[in-house]
């Protein structure tokens, strides 16, 4: 998760100086709950506040904006999460590297910054259901994407970042492509732009960030692809380990949340182009 958070930043604070009205109508949200699970209800008098804790490098999830708030799509989802259970609220930016050991240290009940869902962190924390996956996109000129058809792509150029889990993808899964690396993520889709590439694909919310800044070139193609073994497991909130009270609160309201619609006004606010 760290190599994202180190190339999300330029393309994405870029996107933000413009973000677009929100276009919600019609677009797919993401939905990552069991529907015909049993809602446990927490016990909230063992949870009278909970202390976020997160980190200002991470747009646009967690960052300090131009006047130094501490803002976010992670931001506004804790203290939607506190106003749900109507219980106290804090958010205290960490340095990244060290958001995890104060976590640790009881600094804080639950650290919402992006930190990766793998064994390593789970021997040490626990985690909240997850919230928001980030599934790799088809991008394409307008024309190609209202006719795409991912089971026609032999031969076609497809713009990637070179050494990323999208080209290990396309090289897995889409036999014949012909993949066309470049360095970076706005390279890749900049050569799309410029007819270089018929295709690109990568991270979905990168490149709906570069969609809105470029609102008359292109589209996203096909549908999102979800692969937790090569794009990740997805974002969840790590939670001190025995705190098993913090995690169940954290769970139902994000639930709640999602059920009132909140969540969804809250992930198309940030999100504008939904890379679902």
């Amino acid at each position: 998760m760290h190599a994202l958070r180190q190339s999300l930043a330029g393309l994405i604070l870029a996107g933000l100086v413009a973000l677009a009205p929100s276009l919600g109508l019609g677009q797919a949200l993401p939905y990552h709950g069991d529907p015909t699970a049993r809602e446990i209800v927490p016990d909230l008098t063992a949870v009278p506040a909970i202390r976020f804790l997160t980190t200002a490098d991470f747009p646009p999830f967690n960052y300090r904006d131009e006047k130094g708030e501490l803002v976010g799509f992670n931001v506004d989802l804790a203290r939607a999460i506190c106003a749900d259970l109507d219980i106290g609220c804090t958010v205290q930016a960490w340095p990244w590297d060290q958001a995890a050991k104060a976590l640790g240290d009881n600094q804080g009940d639950a650290l919402i910054a992006g930190l990766a869902v793998s064994p390593d962190n789970g021997a040490l924390f626990d985690f909240s259901s997850i919230y928001l996956m980030l599934p790799g996109r088809f991008v394409a000129s307008r024309t190609v994407a209202a006719d795409f058809d991912a089971t026609g792509l032999a031969g076609r150029a497809v713009a990637v970042r070179t050494g990323s889990a999208h080209a290990e993808f396309l090289r897995r899964y889409i036999p014949g492509v012909r993949a066309i690396e470049f360095a970076d993520e706005p390279a890749a889709l900049e050569a799309l732009a410029a007819g270089k590439a018929d295709l690109y694909f990568g991270d979905g919310l990168r490149a709906a960030f570069w969609l809105n800044a470029h609102p008359d070139c292109c589209d996203f193609a096909g549908e999102p692809y979800f692969r937790p073994d090569l794009f990740g497991e997805g974002l969840s909130i790590a939670i001190a380990p025995g705190r098993d009270t913090v995690r169940q609160a954290i769970d139902y309201a994000l639930s709640r949340l999602k059920r009132s619609g909140v969540y969804d006004e809250l992930y198309l606010r940030w999100f504008p182009i939904s890379f679902y």
